[in-house]
């Protein structure tokens, strides 16, 4: 039996190897890295034993004249098997490249190789397929290069800029970063030409390369997500200055934001008649902190400056007469009575003066020690209970939930709390408590329910979870997100 003359020729086996490679390596999804890597590299050995069986010579050029249906045949055999070659290279780089785990260099390395090797395909398919002289086609083509390089100059400085910022890593997809011109936010994807960054107003800033090469860059994730936070009080000069920073220190020790390692600082910046500018220096798990905790230590300043009767001094720039200055006389704080405590705590506002009253002439005055037991988890406290000064720690299972501040209620244990929520109260500080009486309370709630409901809300209102494990909480979601990210990255296209 004889075969057509095209399908007796030698190359025809090496054609078809290459054609149905093609068509299996396309039907295989492109999220299927791994199985696509296999297949090419099974259909270029296979295609390469079928050269080698049939005396084919890819390495050099010979022109036998034919210009027939089997040379034509022959060539586009020969282009195949460099194609082939071209995409079983770029199949090992690839997966070395996830081997090592490193996304952006991944992908930079990944399309930097693919050009090299395409580009490597192209000059071997003209040399030795179609006997292409390389060394004239190389001098020509230096000659386009420079003129595309003088038109492109800007494009290509912002592609090397890129290819510097990667091989550096100064940042990673997902780190915060803040720059000298003022633009701070999430780097969410770097770009051969640009750099895409979510800024905290929701928005998408698209810096270039060259430009974001020459910034200062502040990378605040680095070396860990931890970020140090500073606030600045003016206090007026009644009291000594040590006085004022012992009392700074109980308003960090008090925040439930700020972390405890590294160790919050006060530091007395300057003195004057008017005011004494105090600074607290403390640190946050996450710059997405920064808002709560400056609201939480403006809030503790607040308050714990009314409890030691300490004066927020004038602002810098007023025009105040020094006649008008606070002294240690006229600042003298007058002592907060029950009622005016019970005035100051919002969940009291609904309440009339009557009302308030009462309640005040049922109250209580306790005072503890530091490092004394207040409450203790299997006998919590039965009056409601109102911090007038101090720190109480709220402990469960040797773990602190929050702290309490001046303001901050307790207690009212079988009202309106549960005993299932309860937990071991313990003063931080030396504190001083105003307790109301059960019987009180009881025939108020009995008037007004609704006051049972902004009670409850108001009780748990400081129980947080620790700045650690919020931390190790960003930490794991931002880990995941990465991971995520340098996937994508790596087996997109």
């Amino acid at each position: 039996m004889s075969f057509p003359p095209m399908l007796a020729d030698p190359a025809m086996p090496l054609f078809s190897l290459g054609v149905i490679g093609i068509i299996v390596w396309h039907l295989i999804p492109q999220a299927r890295a791994n199985e696509r890597m296999l297949v090419e590299l099974v259909f270029f050995g296979a295609m390469t034993l079928a050269l080698i069986h049939a005396h084919l010579a890819p390495l050099s050029y010979a022109d036998g004249g034919a210009r027939d249906v089997n040379a034509l045949l022959l060539t586009s055999a020969k282009i195949l098997w460099w194609v082939h070659l071209a995409w079983a290279i770029i199949g090992i780089v690839r997966l070395y490249l996830i081997v090592n785990g490193k996304p952006r260099e991944a992908r930079l390395v990944q399309d930097l190789i693919v050009g090299v090797v395409y580009l490597g395909m192209g000059l071997s398919v003209l040399a030795f397929v179609f006997g292409v002289p390389i060394g004239t086609l190389v001098a020509t083509s230096g000659v386009v290069a420079i003129i595309l390089g003088l038109a492109l100059q800007n494009t290509l400085s912002d592609v090397f800029s890129g290819i510097a910022l990667t091989l550096g890593r100064p940042y990673a997809l997902g780190d915060w970063i803040d720059l000298s011109d003022g633009t701070e936010g999430r780097v969410v994807e770097s770009t051969w030409r640009s750099t895409h960054i979510l800024t905290a107003e929701s928005n998408i800033a698209v810096l270039p390369n060259s430009v974001l090469a020459k910034l200062v860059l502040k990378n605040v994730n680095r070396p860990s997500e931890t970020h140090r936070m500073s606030v600045i009080v003016r206090i007026a000069p009644t009291r000594m200055p040590s006085v004022v920073c012992d009392v700074m220190k109980v308003v960090l020790s008090n925040s439930s934001t700020a972390l405890k390692e590294p160790a919050p600082l006060v530091s007395l910046k300057t003195l004057d008649a008017v005011a004494l500018e105090v600074e607290l220096q403390f640190w946050v798990a996450g710059i997405s902190h920064r808002i709560a905790a400056k609201n939480e230590i403006l809030d503790l300043v607040y308050r714990h400056c009314k409890s030691y009767g300490l004066l927020l001094a004038t602002p810098s720039n007023a025009l105040v007469a020094i006649r008008d200055l606070p002294t240690e006389e006229s600042a003298e704080p007058l002592p907060v009575t029950p009622l005016q405590l019970i005035k100051a705590v919002p969940i009291f506002q609904s309440l009339d003066l009557d009302e308030k009253k009462a309640l005040a002439e049922a109250v209580i005055v306790r005072e503890f020690s530091s490092g004394e037991v207040i409450a203790r988890r299997d006998q919590p406290a039965a009056n409601l209970t109102i911090v007038r000064s101090g720190i109480i720690s709220m402990r469960r299972d040797h773990e602190e939930l929050g702290r309490l501040a001046p303001g901050d209620c307790y207690g009212g244990t079988g009202l309106i709390a549960d005993v299932e929520d309860a937990c071991t109260l313990e003063a931080v500080e030396n504190v001083v408590v105003y307790e109301i009486k059960q019987q009180a309370l009881a025939a108020l709630l009995a008037e007004r329910p609704i006051l049972t409901r902004t009670l409850t809300s108001a009780l748990p209102r400081r129980w947080q979870p620790s700045p650690s494990s919020t931390a190790e909480t960003t930490s794991d979601a931002r880990g995941s997100r990465v991971l995520l990210t340098a996937i994508h990255s790596i087996f997109r296209g």
